[in-house]
């Protein structure tokens, strides 16, 4: 033992190179970890006894997203569908909220009774399962203040079209969200501020859409890879959230997006062609924690959109690491927003029993008219 101290009360850090070498490695790892983080939500604004539903909650962002909004009041509702790992998830959200949250000598109350997360089963691969989710929510609540359309499939297998006969990406990323939206559009009228919020991705900037077959449903439609097909879904919640936020203009709803960015630790890479070897796993899996956001830091633009006062006025815009950003000029073109928007009302009233009171939505702008004016 005394020859190791020895040995170590005459070392010269300075008679080699290799301390000030790993110094400097360790320094911009830390940096570029640090800065591909992202920023985080700006506000720790509380929105207690809001209703939030959240679709996609079980695992990776809608989890995270959902743990932050219950632990500022928020009463949450996730949407999965597999219900299993909905519960499991409500029962982690409730017992680590519990634990953090110091209990006053007064307070006997559980973590389930303190924090409200309740797991309900939607699938988005079915229209006829949107209807059912909203209609019993709607049934049992008497307003929705939050709706984040979180969920979503990439890589999926383009050839086998969903039981509503849509391409896969296409409906359980942008038709389904889209649908629910409408239909819970006359309880999100009745909060204080309706708030909705579409997660959409980097991706958007490769996508392309036919202006003439925005939706995809064409018979070309079936020669889509996975990733293009995912980056078509995701550019049209763009455009739907430009032009849906148009069509609620003076009413107390905005509508909003934005991308997570790059996000390791979900499940969208469990199909990917990558992750099927392990060799390529271990190659990849460092160069993914240096330069992916983990779950938590891909949350927080949406935290920031469904809790900031300072976004009360905000509608229509995409938002990256917190903050408005660009899109792709496709995103920005408001003819095509149109077609798609248009499009996509008229599928939905065909093959569902979607109907949209253009009349109630007139309505509720004139009712809204004094109260923004003030």
């Amino acid at each position: 033992m005394e020859r190791v101290l020895t040995i170590f009360e005459k070392a010269d850090p300075f008679s080699t190179w290799w301390p000030t070498i790993a110094a400097v490695v360790v320094g911009l790892v830390i940096t570029v970890r640090t800065i591909m983080s992202g920023q985080r939500c700006p506000n720790d604004n509380q929105i207690k006894e809001q209703i939030v539903v959240i679709t996609g909650g079980s695992s990776g962002i809608g989890f995270e997203i959902a743990k932050a909004l219950a632990a500022r009041g928020a009463r949450i509702i996730l949407a999965c569908r597999n219900m299993v790992e909905a519960q499991r998830a409500a029962a982690i959200i409730k017992r680590e909220l519990g634990c953090q949250t110091p209990t006053s000598s007064d307070d006997s109350r559980s973590p389930a009774e303190r924090y409200f997360v309740e797991a309900r089963h939607l699938d988005l691969c079915s229209l006829q399962s949107v209807h059912q989710f909203a209609s019993q929510l709607m049934a049992e609540f008497e307003r929705i203040d939050v709706l984040v359309n979180n969920a979503g499939i990439v890589f999926g297998d383009t050839r086998l079209p969903t039981p509503d006969g849509f391409e896969p990406h296409c409906q359980v990323n942008y038709l389904a969200p889209f649908l629910l939206t409408q239909l819970l559009l006359p309880h999100l009228r009745l909060a204080e501020q309706g708030r909705i919020v579409f997660v959409s991705a980097h991706a958007h900037q490769a996508a392309k859409i036919d202006f003439d077959d925005p939706l995809n449903v064409g018979t070309w439609a079936v020669k889509f890879h996975a990733r293009d097909a995912f980056a078509h879904s995701k550019l049209a919640v763009i455009l739907a959230t430009r032009w849906l936020a148009r069509e609620l203009k003076d009413t107390p709803i905005t509508v909003n997006c934005c991308t997570p960015g790059l996000v390791r630790g979900t499940r969208h890479l469990r199909n990917s062609p990558l992750m099927s070897a392990i060799c390529v796993k271990v190659i990849t899996y460092p160069w993914m924690w240096l330069f992916m956001k983990n779950a938590y830091e891909g949350a927080q633009s949406a935290i920031r959109l469904a809790t900031d006062p300072q976004l009360k006025q905000v509608t229509g815009e995409y938002f990256n690491d917190c903050e408005i950003a660009p899109t792709s000029e496709a995103g920005q073109d408001k003819e095509l927003a149109k077609r798609l928007y248009m499009q996509t009302i008229e599928t939905l009233q065909r093959v569902t029993k979607l109907t949209v009171d253009k009349e109630a939505c007139t309505m509720a702008r004139r009712l809204q008219l004094p109260e923004s004016g003030k």
